[in-house]
């Protein structure tokens, strides 16, 4: 990051040393001149062509079952990770979905919308807002404030979008 720093200023003209720029962004000179002498990771065939065939035969399988039906220790995670071997998840769960319906209200005050939120209230931590809006007009009909979150705040905020009608 220092070194494109210093190639980006000295392109507009300013010559400024590795030093000065490490003084101005409190980075130890280290760190930029620092190269690794750790070798990449290797990965031996013998363990990484069973688990690749395992998992074009079944893509569904996990690190930990491959290396299960296949006798291998832990080198199993670390070749998928090396490899970049991603695992495809089942779904589970997802069922259909209902369709919804647009909202769609032709004239004011057929349709209403109510939501609430949580706000931060300075000393008073966390409220909550509860607001009712006409969806025809996107006007917002009424709104309460309080501490919890319970029915009595919605009540109180549709009570207020009634007084207001």
């Amino acid at each position: 990051m220092i070194e494109t720093i210093r190639q980006g200023l000295a392109e507009d003209g300013f010559k400024v040393s590795i030093n000065k720029l490490c003084q101005w962004f409190d980075m130890p000179r280290r760190t930029v001149y620092y190269k690794s002498v750790k070798a990449a990771p290797k990965v031996q065939p013998r363990f990484a062509e069973p688990i690749k065939a395992m998992i074009n035969e079944e893509p569904s399988f996990g690190y930990r079952t491959v290396a299960a039906l296949l006798g291998f220790n832990n080198t199993v995670q670390r070749i998928f990770q090396l490899r970049g071997w991603q695992v495809k998840k089942r779904p589970i769960g997802f069922g259909s979905r209902v369709q919804a319906l647009p909202s769609v209200a032709t004239a004011p005050n057929q349709r209403w919308a109510t939501d609430l939120c949580r706000v931060w209230g300075g000393r008073d931590g966390w409220l909550v807002l509860a607001l009712v809006i006409d969806c025809h007009t996107r006007e917002l009909l009424g709104w309460h404030l309080s501490r919890s979150g319970k029915a009595k705040t919605a009540e109180a905020a549709l009570e207020q979008a009634l007084i207001a009608r």
